[in-house]
């Protein structure tokens, strides 16, 4: 019985001892999860819209909370550095700011709600709802720096998109997947052209993003231009003008962040994108508070780097994905086509469309110039009778607005050229062609169908 006795002590004690080990490797652990404690700073300068804080060790795209006077807690993000002094640009208004405020490092990576529970919200550049629709539900979150995708890996645009734009489906024709700008100036229809877009794009899921837009026109394009159906599929990303410009760069990357999260799920993505110019100034100015040299018009160089970093998140995903379509407006200052940031996203976009004042002006819309606009991949997506009649379509149209002059004070007389007197018979039936009313939809085969007959060829299958 003693032996029996003694021989469950020892098991006893060996029971204890794993129990012990077990305990002390868990709490080894826990202690290891621990982030490395970050040290608090203080606020020692304020220029401008720029912080300078001194004590704090955070890196570029670091996040910190600022504690104000009245009690409130400032957002603020890292932009750049010198020797011992951090610079930051705050996520909001200033009031309440005061000299030696206390600033508190936060966790690194900002993230934001994404997931099928956004469609029909409107947010804004922090992911938070605008609508007052309640919380997002939602556990996934997804950081707003993306992830790069293999060039080698994404598929080739290969298929036509119908965005039920006769003009675009025609002419310019646009392929899932591609990125394309519209090029125009202040008043010529562009919220309208993309409110069309909304409405008829053959897309899953439409994003939205308003960058730097007043607040009337915010409200005018989710309740007026947009319909109650087209709502149900789209989120909204709102960043008015009066936001600050750290905002407005958030505002590009958070739209770009859920269309990637739902191409990630193989579903086609529409991007529209108002405005790309929005996106630069808000980095222009960020760039000019921590006084980095300006280089062409007061933007600097890293802000002609930030919108390739921008444009190329969009586009197909990896084989078995889905795709981003992107829209982006570029404003052209004073109509000028040449404007530093018309110039580079004409380089780094597959395509522009460029909307006119002068034809704004006749009462034409959507108000595209052809002849000024391409799409790059259009040989890729129709077939080579397709581009055959868009080019014969384009001609016509540039003939006749060579000659516009001559014609205009009688200089003109029939039988001179006979490719002219074409291009003046048809030029009433090939602007009837480019109209198109907001709520009228032309689809794409309806659109290859017209233009075939409008210039008298054969439709091909």
């Amino acid at each position: 019985m003693s032996d029996i006795i003694e021989e469950l002590k020892q098991q006893g004690s060996q029971q204890l001892v794993h129990g012990l080990r077990d305990r002390l490797a868990r709490s080894r652990q826990r202690i290891e999860d621990v982030p490395a404690p970050q040290p608090e700073g203080r606020l020692s300068r304020m220029v401008g819209m720029t912080l300078e804080a001194e004590g704090i060790r955070l890196p570029v795209g670091g996040r910190a909370a600022i504690h104000t006077a009245n009690g409130t807690r400032l957002g603020a993000e890292v932009v750049g550095f010198q020797g011992e002094r951090t610079f930051l640009m705050p996520e909001g208004k200033l009031e309440g700011l005061a000299p030696g405020a206390r600033i508190e490092p936060l966790e690194q990576a900002r993230r934001i709600p994404v997931g099928p529970a956004l469609l029909g919200r409107v947010v804004d550049a922090l992911g938070k709802p605008l609508d007052g629709g309640g919380p997002i539900r939602t556990a996934e979150m997804a950081p707003i720096e993306g992830r790069p995708i293999n060039p080698l890996g994404r598929v080739p645009v290969t298929e036509p998109l119908d965005v039920g734009i006769r003009a675009l489906n025609g002419l310019l024709s646009v392929g899932r997947g591609q990125r394309i700008g519209l090029f125009a100036g202040s008043g010529v229809g562009k919220s309208v052209l993309l409110g069309m877009m909304t409405r008829h794009t053959a897309a899953d899921v439409i994003v939205v993003g308003l960058i730097g837009e007043r607040g009337r026109e915010v409200n005018e394009f989710i309740y007026d231009i947009l319909d109650e159906e087209s709502r149900k599929r789209t989120v909204v990303v709102a960043v008015p003008a009066d936001q600050s410009p750290l905002l407005r760069q958030h505002g590009a990357w958070v739209s770009t962040t859920i269309a990637e999260s739902f191409r990630d799920r193989g579903l086609n993505v529409l991007l529209l994108m108002d405005s790309l110019t929005r996106f630069a100034q808000g980095a222009r100015e960020i760039a000019m508070a921590i006084g980095e040299p300006p280089a062409t018009k007061g933007y600097s160089a890293s802000v002609f780097a930030r919108l390739p970093q921008l444009v190329e998140r969009a586009g197909n995903g990896d084989k078995g994905g889905g795709s981003i379509t992107a829209f982006y407006t570029v404003l052209a200052e004073g109509d000028d086509q040449n404007d530093p940031i018309v110039d580079s996203a004409r380089a780094i976009l597959d395509g522009h469309v460029v909307l006119s004042r002068e034809i704004a002006e006749t009462g034409r819309y959507p108000a595209i110039d052809v002849g000024a606009s391409v799409s790059r991949v259009m040989s890729a997506v129709v077939t080579p009778e397709h581009q055959k009649a868009a080019y014969r379509f384009r001609n016509l149209m540039s003939t006749y607005a060579r000659n516009r002059d001559l014609i205009a004070v009688g200089a003109y007389r029939k039988g001179s050229d006979p490719q002219l007197d074409e291009a003046v018979a048809m030029n009433p039936r090939l602007e009837a062609y480019l109209g198109q009313n907001r709520l009228e939809k032309a689809g794409f085969e309806e659109s290859r169908r017209q233009l075939f007959e409008l210039l008298g060829l054969p439709l091909s299958q």
